[in-house]
């Protein structure tokens, strides 16, 4: 299999000189942890002081990791990126609330958006977080099958009856959703929930994904079991996959409670895990249906080498490799070259609002630093492509 990821020409063919510039800029200062403790402080203060430091985000780190602050605002950047082949999912960052009217808001966001994707080629998928249906106090206690109370009853059925509308004008629109996963003492009553929609939306096709986490060393064993329901109950499956995104407060959550951390016990044992799980998903396709949310190379190139071995066509519809916008162009842009589908993952949102989500994108680079190295090693070698 040729070693495509190398071909920085396609990957930042995109990017202007001066982009390729502010994006080698910011990974070296990702790079630097105590940078990246100090500038998130220095944000957190400024956003709360209420300084006017939106101009200055919307010009570094939220352009390059973000979309817009609207759909309409993200239009250019999805237009750009289609014409190099890579698609688009719309993913409104903006973090999930504790109260009914936002809850309501994230819902209406999100029927807006299936409106406003269902005539677009170039975004073929919708996206929602549990948490920004529901309290997520309510879908811990759920899943830890504590009783609810009235009030909690009550409650719970608006969080059932949010994701109802939101999964059937997916179905009604033949626009798949991709509904995220999160914290593993929250993410059953996720899991079952998501279980009804595709039992009832999935009849012909995957219209509901659900999402893997596989750290999570449980996650394989779940899938087998679904699948299982879903030959005895005849519904397709929609899975995407992602290595996770909750591995500290995971493991400290466990130490603190004295229970076994469900997370992989190495990072080998994760790559190990989530590259058997994809594999088990290419074997069962005519059930299963795949997005595989990577950013690693050589997971990427398994897959790869999966579908040649069976024969599976680049563009098969049954599955998808995604990225989060700002990362791994080299990843996106030379797969969607050899005609694989590719998306990319385009958060928006006001400034303010999408902050969490920027701090988090930086404290995460940080803390792996092989793929900021990664990062910016393919930079440096545009750059000198180049000649800046």
């Amino acid at each position: 299999m040729d070693r495509i990821f190398e071909d920085t020409s396609t990957a930042f063919s995109l990017k202007s000189d001066s982009e390729l510039e502010r994006a080698y800029f910011l990974f070296k200062m990702i790079a630097n942890e105590p940078l990246v403790k100090i500038g998130t402080a220095m944000t957190n203060f400024a956003l709360k002081a209420k300084l006017p430091v939106d101009g200055l985000i919307r010009a570094t780190v939220f352009d390059h990791f973000c979309g817009g602050v609207s759909e309409e605002d993200c239009m250019s950047v999805v237009d750009k990126m289609w014409t190099e082949g890579v698609s688009s999912v719309l993913d409104y960052s903006v973090e999930g609330k504790e109260t009914e009217d936002p809850l309501d808001a994230a819902l209406e966001k999100n029927l807006k958006i299936l409106d406003f994707v269902k005539e677009l080629d170039a975004i073929p998928f919708a996206v929602f977080k549990p948490s920004g249906y529901g309290r997520f106090a309510l879908f811990q206690k759920i899943s830890e099958g504590k009783p609810l109370t009235k009030k909690e009853e009550q409650e719970w059925g608006r969080v059932v009856g949010r994701f109802e509308s939101t999964c059937k004008k997916a179905y009604d629109l033949d626009v798949p959703l991709l509904i995220d996963a999160e914290e593993s003492w929250m993410q059953d009553a996720a899991d079952d929930l998501v279980e009804e929609m595709m039992l009832k939306y999935n009849k012909e096709k995957a219209i509901v994904f659900n999402t893997l986490q596989l750290y999570r060393w449980d996650r394989l064993d779940y899938l087998k079991k679904l699948h299982a329901k879903a030959r005895k109950e005849d519904f397709k499956i929609g899975i995407k996959t992602v290595r996770g995104a909750y591995m500290e407060k995971e493991n400290e959550r466990a130490e603190e409670n004295k229970y076994p951390t469900p997370i992989c016990a190495t990072k080998a044992d994760t790559d190990v895990n989530y590259d058997t799980t994809v594999a088990y998903i290419v074997d069962h396709l005519d059930r299963i249906s795949l997005f595989s949310g990577t950013h690693n190379e050589l997971s990427s190139y398994k897959l790869m080498e999966l579908m040649e071995e069976k024969g599976i066509a680049h563009n098969d519809d049954r599955i998808w490799f995604g990225q989060l916008f700002g990362m791994s162009d080299h990843i996106s842009f030379n797969l969607a070259k050899k005609g694989f589908n590719v998306a990319k993952y385009l958060p928006f949102g006001p400034v303010r609002d999408v902050m969490p989500y920027l701090i988090r994108r930086a404290e995460e680079n940080t803390s792996v630093a092989g793929q900021t190295n990664r990062e910016l090693e393919l930079l440096k070698k545009e750059r000198i492509r180049r000649k800046i």
